[in-house]
């Protein structure tokens, strides 16, 4: 067994088939350079930020906020490069929804409605929407209420069921949705987007030594350029990988 045996990839799991072959390629490819990672099993953590700060874990993918809030001790690995509408290269945004029948048509005509988030350390859903309305807010919040749903597929239910009026949906989990399950964006529309920032890191634990690191890296630039894996990377929408440091992320802050 390797030292490390955490793994998970879980923030783009629309359609979780797609993951598991994505990680089932990967670990053919970490065993082909030597790393013991047949016994390697994909993980579905209900609380990943405790899965996150696992001091063995081998690789993961979270959000860039808690990245620079909370994960001090985690390695960035590096991004995928998505290929999505509002992706460029490492970075991605958000589109901002509400309901076709909605008359609003920017976000300066949702002063006080209701928005709906994710969650409170969430870049796409939450932090990218607090710094556009952070210049509108004026003597007072801008919206009237922020509920948080749990997830960016709840938060378009809430938006559909009018619990909500306006939600920023990472644009990667809305192509993904688009292709999966259109029904869950049935009746929105899109009127606006957030600035472009760096996409979602893959991580890797603190007791992950140099070398698996660079072995981790090799593995993920294979299988974005291997043509064995080409259909894999396609299904889940990937295009490239780069590796990133933890600076890339100070934007966010």
């Amino acid at each position: 067994m390797s030292t490390n045996n955490a793994v998970s990839l879980p923030m783009y799991a629309v359609n979780q088939p797609d993951v598991t072959a994505l990680w089932s390629a990967l670990r053919a490819l970490l065993s082909e350079q030597g790393f013991d990672a047949d016994n390697l099993d994909l993980n579905w953590p209900e609380d990943l930020i405790q899965h996150w700060e696992q001091p063995r874990l081998l690789l993961s993918q979270t959000c860039g906020y808690p990245l620079v809030t909370r994960l001090e001790n985690v390695q960035p690995v590096g991004c995928f490069h998505y290929v999505a509408a509002g992706c460029e290269g490492v970075g991605y945004r958000s589109f901002l929804l509400t309901r076709q029948k909605d008359m609003g048509g920017s976000l300066p005509d949702f002063r006080q409605r209701i928005a709906v988030a994710n969650s409170k350390d969430s870049q796409s859903g939450y932090n990218a929407l607090r710094k556009m309305v952070a210049p509108l807010g004026g003597q007072g919040p801008f919206f009237s209420e922020v509920i948080f749903s749990g997830s960016h597929r709840q938060s378009l239910l809430a938006l559909q069921q009018g619990d909500a009026d306006i939600a920023a949906i990472d644009c990667v989990t809305y192509a993904l949705l688009q292709k999966h399950q259109p029904q869950a964006l049935a009746q929105l529309k899109i009127i606006g987007e957030t600035p472009l920032t760096p996409g979602l890191p893959l991580i890797t634990g603190p007791e992950t030594t140099e070398n698996q690191l660079c072995q981790l890296r090799s593995a993920l630039k294979r299988l974005v350029t291997d043509p064995r894996y080409r259909q894999v990377c396609r299904a889940a929408l990937i295009g490239g990988f780069s590796e990133v440091s933890r600076q890339h992320y100070d934007v966010i802050l």
